[in-house]
């Protein structure tokens, strides 16, 4: 958060925005090949989408189209923003899962 800050703080009179996307866990090939090497690959990953707050990993689609949000002319006013695409992780407080 702080390098995020204080780039977009040094150079925003240049016309330079800096923006940071965090990520929740993705559904990307390497979780699945790390789901894949459990001893029960539909359990395990069953386990981590409940821990998810919105019951579900993020799509890889969801962190691109943030990225391209940012990027755009339409986020020409965005700049030193922390951007979370995790379905809430990083915001709600929850209860571990039972």
């Amino acid at each position: 958060r702080a390098l995020t800050l204080s780039m977009a703080a040094d150079h925003v009179r240049e016309g330079i925005r800096v923006n940071c996307v965090n990520p929740g866990t993705a559904d990307t090939p390497w979780i699945n090949r790390l789901l894949s090497q459990a001893d029960d690959p539909v359990a395990e990953r069953a386990a981590l989408e409940a821990r998810q707050p919105h019951g579900r990993l993020v799509t890889p689609e969801e962190v691109a189209a943030a990225v391209a949000y940012l990027a755009s002319p339409l986020a020409g006013s965005t700049t030193g923003t922390e951007l979370a695409v995790d379905g809430g992780m990083q915001a709600l407080r929850l209860r571990p899962v039972e």
